[in-house]
């Protein structure tokens, strides 16, 4: 795991001193959708909605927030129901499998000052199909045989900078060669510590929430 030059840490509830607000500029590109919170705050959603099937595209987005902040990303695969799968029906029937990458920067100077990486802690909401025989089925019905989910609550105010995240999962670090980040990710130049994230099974692991507190 890369070392960032930058002063990031993983905090649960603490208190902060807070310095002047800085305008900040963040590249985000996921498969397929995200929701991102600065602070308890939403402040960008992926533009391109999560009922669509082949949804992929980068966002950028400037927002002043004040450091100490919390980043929290909801991040969710595609999927045409609860048993996790896309192309119902069709020779294509299949699990989807789901990436996320981020950077933040100082919208006037460029310097970066966070990215994903194996730094942040994330939560699974959503895992589906419990059983990879379900991908086989004929007749697929969530909830059933091997199309069981399993479902989280989202916790409350879990994108808060209070929250305690310390009983989460690091995120795991995926390789370029297994997400296969497609249309808008190439349209970013990311900085090489921004890494793709997600949880450990790309695929049975539909919804992800991610959470990282940026010091300075």
């Amino acid at each position: 795991m890369r070392i960032l030059c930058l002063s990031v840490v993983l905090v649960g509830a603490a208190s902060f001193a807070h310095a002047e607000p800085r305008d900040i500029t963040a590249n985000i590109w996921a498969d397929n959708w995200f929701e991102l919170f600065v602070n308890g705050e939403k402040v960008a959603e992926d533009s391109v909605p999560i009922t669509t099937e082949r949804s992929f595209n980068q966002e950028t987005v400037t927002f002043s927030a004040d450091l100490p902040m919390a980043i929290a990303i909801k991040a969710m695969d595609f999927k045409e129901n609860d048993s996790g799968l896309e192309y119902i029906g069709s020779r294509r029937q299949q699990m989807g499998d789901g990436g996320l990458i981020a950077q933040f920067m100082d919208a006037g100077s460029g310097a970066l000052i966070a990215v994903t990486s194996a730094n942040m802690r994330c939560l699974v909401v959503h895992r589906a199909p419990l059983d990879r025989a379900c991908e086989q089925s004929e007749d697929p019905v969530a909830g059933e045989g091997s199309c069981a989910f399993l479902e989280a609550d989202v916790p409350s105010n879990w994108s808060d900078p209070g929250f305690d995240d310390s009983d989460w999962a690091a995120a795991v670090e995926h390789s370029e060669s297994d997400v296969s980040p497609k249309q808008g990710y190439d349209e970013i130049n990311w900085d090489e510590t921004a890494q793709l994230i997600w949880s450990e099974d790309l695929e049975l692991d539909n919804t992800v929430l991610c959470r990282l507190t940026v010091l300075n």
